[in-house]
Protein backbone atom coordinates (compact mmCIF):
# COMPACT_ATOMS: atom_id res chain seq x y z
CA UNK A 1 0.00 0.00 0.00
CA UNK A 2 1.13 3.51 -1.01
CA UNK A 3 0.48 6.05 1.69
CA UNK A 4 1.00 9.57 0.47
CA UNK A 5 0.84 12.74 2.74
CA UNK A 6 0.36 16.52 1.69
CA UNK A 7 2.56 18.15 4.16
CA UNK A 8 3.74 21.24 5.93
CA UNK A 9 6.74 20.73 8.22
CA UNK A 10 5.56 24.28 9.41
CA UNK A 11 2.84 22.66 10.81
CA UNK A 12 2.01 20.52 13.88
CA UNK A 13 -1.65 18.70 12.79
CA UNK A 14 0.31 17.64 9.96
CA UNK A 15 3.97 16.32 11.85
CA UNK A 16 1.62 14.92 14.40
CA UNK A 17 0.17 12.75 11.33
CA UNK A 18 3.30 11.80 9.64
CA UNK A 19 4.67 10.84 12.67
CA UNK A 20 1.57 8.54 13.13
CA UNK A 21 1.61 7.16 9.93
CA UNK A 22 5.59 6.27 10.11
CA UNK A 23 4.05 4.97 13.72
CA UNK A 24 1.65 2.44 11.80
CA UNK A 25 4.91 0.54 9.68
CA UNK A 26 4.23 2.84 6.49
CA UNK A 27 6.57 5.09 5.39
CA UNK A 28 4.57 7.37 3.12
CA UNK A 29 5.38 9.57 0.13
CA UNK A 30 5.65 13.17 1.40
CA UNK A 31 4.45 16.44 -0.74
CA UNK A 32 5.29 19.27 0.70
CA UNK A 33 2.76 20.69 -1.24
CA UNK A 34 4.04 24.82 -0.43
CA UNK A 35 7.11 23.47 -2.85
CA UNK A 36 5.31 21.42 -5.26
CA UNK A 37 1.52 22.10 -4.90
CA UNK A 38 -1.19 19.76 -6.47
CA UNK A 39 -2.47 20.79 -9.94
CA UNK A 40 -5.81 21.79 -9.76
CA UNK A 41 -7.16 18.45 -10.89
CA UNK A 42 -5.35 17.13 -8.31
CA UNK A 43 -7.00 19.10 -6.20
CA UNK A 44 -10.55 18.91 -7.13
CA UNK A 45 -9.70 15.15 -6.95
CA UNK A 46 -8.77 15.44 -3.30
CA UNK A 47 -11.58 17.59 -2.30
CA UNK A 48 -14.05 14.88 -4.01
CA UNK A 49 -12.42 12.09 -2.47
CA UNK A 50 -12.62 13.63 0.98
CA UNK A 51 -16.16 14.40 0.31
CA UNK A 52 -15.90 17.82 0.99
CA UNK A 53 -16.56 21.06 0.20
CA UNK A 54 -13.95 23.28 -1.81
CA UNK A 55 -14.78 25.74 1.00
CA UNK A 56 -13.80 23.27 3.58
CA UNK A 57 -10.39 22.62 2.60
CA UNK A 58 -9.52 26.54 2.26
CA UNK A 59 -7.30 27.55 5.58
CA UNK A 60 -8.05 31.01 6.78
CA UNK A 61 -5.18 31.36 9.90
CA UNK A 62 -1.92 32.63 8.47
CA UNK A 63 -2.91 32.95 5.18
CA UNK A 64 -4.28 35.68 2.41
CA UNK A 65 -7.60 34.64 3.37
CA UNK A 66 -8.90 37.94 4.24
CA UNK A 67 -6.88 39.81 1.94
CA UNK A 68 -7.83 38.37 -1.08
CA UNK A 69 -12.30 38.60 0.70
CA UNK A 70 -12.58 34.73 0.70
CA UNK A 71 -14.80 35.01 2.86
CA UNK A 72 -17.08 36.02 0.63
CA UNK A 73 -19.63 33.31 0.37
CA UNK A 74 -20.80 34.25 -3.00
CA UNK A 75 -17.37 33.16 -4.58
CA UNK A 76 -17.70 30.54 -6.83
CA UNK A 77 -15.99 26.96 -5.91
CA UNK A 78 -13.75 27.77 -9.22
CA UNK A 79 -12.79 31.33 -7.81
CA UNK A 80 -11.73 29.44 -4.78
CA UNK A 81 -9.63 26.57 -5.87
CA UNK A 82 -7.97 29.76 -8.48
CA UNK A 83 -6.68 31.32 -5.27
CA UNK A 84 -5.73 28.03 -3.85
CA UNK A 85 -3.64 27.17 -6.69
CA UNK A 86 -2.06 30.35 -7.02
CA UNK A 87 -1.43 30.73 -3.15
CA UNK A 88 -0.91 27.03 -2.10
CA UNK A 89 -0.97 27.77 1.55
CA UNK A 90 -4.76 28.69 1.46
CA UNK A 91 -5.16 24.48 1.29
CA UNK A 92 -5.78 22.97 4.53
CA UNK A 93 -3.58 20.49 5.40
CA UNK A 94 -2.49 17.61 5.98
CA UNK A 95 -4.36 15.70 3.56
CA UNK A 96 -3.69 11.88 3.16
CA UNK A 97 -4.20 9.11 0.29
CA UNK A 98 -4.49 5.18 1.11
CA UNK A 99 -6.03 2.50 -0.38
CA UNK A 100 -9.21 3.33 1.77
CA UNK A 101 -9.63 6.70 1.88
CA UNK A 102 -8.68 10.40 1.81
CA UNK A 103 -8.65 12.49 4.96
CA UNK A 104 -8.28 16.23 5.94
CA UNK A 105 -6.24 14.84 9.35
CA UNK A 106 -7.44 17.31 11.18
CA UNK A 107 -7.10 16.58 14.12
CA UNK A 108 -4.18 14.33 13.16
CA UNK A 109 -5.66 10.83 14.88
CA UNK A 110 -8.05 11.29 12.04
CA UNK A 111 -5.59 9.25 9.87
CA UNK A 112 -6.18 6.07 11.78
CA UNK A 113 -9.57 5.23 10.21
CA UNK A 114 -7.59 4.73 6.14
CA UNK A 115 -4.36 3.48 7.66
CA UNK A 116 -3.91 0.06 6.97
CA UNK A 117 -2.44 -0.83 10.47
CA UNK A 118 -4.07 2.03 12.89
CA UNK A 119 -3.43 0.41 16.03
CA UNK A 120 -0.43 2.26 16.74
CA UNK A 121 -0.25 2.27 19.87
CA UNK A 122 -0.07 4.91 22.19
CA UNK A 123 1.16 7.76 20.88
CA UNK A 124 2.28 11.60 22.16
CA UNK A 125 1.25 14.33 19.88
CA UNK A 126 3.88 17.18 19.83
CA UNK A 127 1.81 19.15 22.92
CA UNK A 128 1.68 16.26 25.13
CA UNK A 129 -2.06 15.27 24.17
CA UNK A 130 -1.73 11.08 24.34
CA UNK A 131 -3.43 9.42 21.26
CA UNK A 132 -4.46 5.82 22.22
CA UNK A 133 -7.17 3.89 19.80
Amino acid sequence: MTVTIYHNPACGTSRNTLAMIRQSGEEPVVIEYLKTPPSREELVKLVSAMGLTVRDVLREKGTPYDELGLGDLDLTDDHLLDRMIEYPILINRPIVVTEKGVRLCRPSERVLDILSNPDIGPFAKEDGEVVVR
